[in-house]
């Protein structure tokens, strides 16, 4: 499948892959699209308690990036997994921008870290921060009850909608601790189905620039 490397509208820079017409984070922008929906939204929720989070689609890193600056700046502890069937190229990840359009320079060493270390190992990356690259399948996900927060950053329903099924959701039903939370920036209606039919309970919110609406799910227990 042909991959281009693409500017979005806030400047940062994201991978269109062009058979399906489909990028890995929103044309409106990469950054703002990762901050609204996965901080804002999703690890805000969790200020100042040690976070476990997984990632759906670890593909450029710029989720977990961010994740990272936002919690070194309150010192806040972070297990990341990163789940991601096909890893990005490491060309590709040298062409995305983030470093420079976060004005994150001093982390530049950081941001290549978490892309060249070993995949499925736990790394530790600071001593506030470790990362875990599982190079797996999401049906393949069989975790019970590790995780505080899940980052839902499948490619969309409309090219993959094996992706966002309720066998799907029951996984990540499964893996969150009690009271855990998915966030996405999916709005659909089927997926909102999908989500309650597992035992979620699912709030409609407003979405990043350039998409009115976005779910957060609660595994209420």
């Amino acid at each position: 499948m042909k991959r281009e490397i693409i500017k979005t509208l806030d400047g940062s820079t994201t991978i269109h892959l062009e058979e399906w017409d489909e990028c890995y984070h929103s044309k409106h922008g990469a950054i703002q699209e990762a901050k609204h929906v996965f901080i804002k939204n999703g690890l805000d929720l969790f200020e100042s308690k040690p976070v476990s989070i997984l990632e759906i689609g670890f593909g450029t890193g710029l989720n977990a990036f961010i994740t990272f600056l936002k919690a070194n700046d309150s010192r806040q502890n972070i297990d990341y997994t990163g789940v991601e069937a096909y890893p990005v190229d490491p060309e590709e990840v040298l062409a995305m921008n983030y470093v420079s359009e976060l004005e994150a320079f001093s982390f530049e060493n950081i941001f290549k870290k978490m892309h060249e270390c070993e995949w499925n190992q736990r790394n530790e990356i600071t001593s506030d921060f470790s990362l875990t690259k599982r190079k797996q399948f999401f049906d393949e996900i069989n975790d019970f009850e590790i995780f505080d927060l899940i980052y839902f950053d499948a490619f969309g329903y409309r090219v993959q909608p094996e992706l966002w099924t309720v066998e799907i959701f029951q996984k990540m039903y499964n893996s969150l601790k009690p009271n855990g939370v998915l966030v996405t920036y999916a709005a659909r209606g089927v997926i909102k189905r999908n989500m309650l039919s597992v035992g979620f309970t699912v709030e409609k919110l407003a979405g990043p620039p350039g998409k009115r609406e976005m779910f957060r799910a609660h595994k209420k227990l």
